[in-house]
């Protein structure tokens, strides 16, 4: 077979069986071992194959680059959200979404973000799934919690909602990757208590 044909390549792939399974998983926690010790931008296939002792073949199988492995190795550590807080204010719901497990104090997610944020400016390909896959679902949880907030009157009629949406995750990232401040529920709480509530309530 003369695999230097492009068409006979990709058909040669396509027909090897793909990864899945506890397999999968296997490789998507190496990913993850190899992201958080060496960053994104060190971070090669042939390092996550030997990690999870595979072939970069194996890997080659599932996925056609670093970008697309990484995306999936980070969705992979993400505690699905089945329904957002419903506590009937603003306040609780931000506070209960944003704090604990896969929230903004979560050290691992944080390490996480850590050693990818500097991909976002330098790797386009990376950059655009990034926020495809995995910044865009967090924004449409948030928003449910707004728009709740909204229908039981408690939002002005002139709010931004695009805008506040990233408020505060976005001073809660600020102060901890500029300024070296813990994210604990103490400061989340105090960034929805003076800039989130005034700005987006009624008074």
């Amino acid at each position: 077979m003369n695999l230097r044909s492009p068409r006979l390549r990709a058909d040669h792939v396509a027909a090897r069986p793909r990864v899945e399974g506890d397999r999968e998983q296997e490789i998507l926690d190496a990913a993850i071992d190899v992201l958080t010790d060496a960053g994104y931008d060190r971070l090669t296939m042939d390092a996550v194959a030997t990690r999870a002792r595979a072939s970069k073949a194996t890997l080659y199988r599932r996925w056609e680059g670093k970008a697309a492995l990484v995306i999936d190795a980070l969705l992979s550590q993400k505690t699905p959200i089945a329904e957002p807080p419903d506590t009937g204010s603003l306040r609780a719901d931000l506070i209960a979404m944003f704090c604990g497990h896969g929230g903004l104090t979560d050290d691992r997610q944080i390490a996480l973000l850590s050693s990818v944020i500097t991909a976002i400016g330098r790797d386009a390909e990376f950059a655009a799934a990034f926020r495809d896959r995995f910044i865009a679902p967090k924004l449409a949880v948030n928003r449910v919690v707004y728009e709740r907030a909204a229908a039981r009157g408690e939002l002005r009629d002139d709010l931004d909602l695009d805008l506040l949406l990233a408020a505060l995750p976005g001073i809660v990232l600020h102060r901890t990757f500029l300024l070296g401040e813990i994210p604990t529920p103490e400061l989340i709480a105090r960034v929805v208590d003076q800039l989130i509530i005034p700005a987006a309530t009624r008074g």
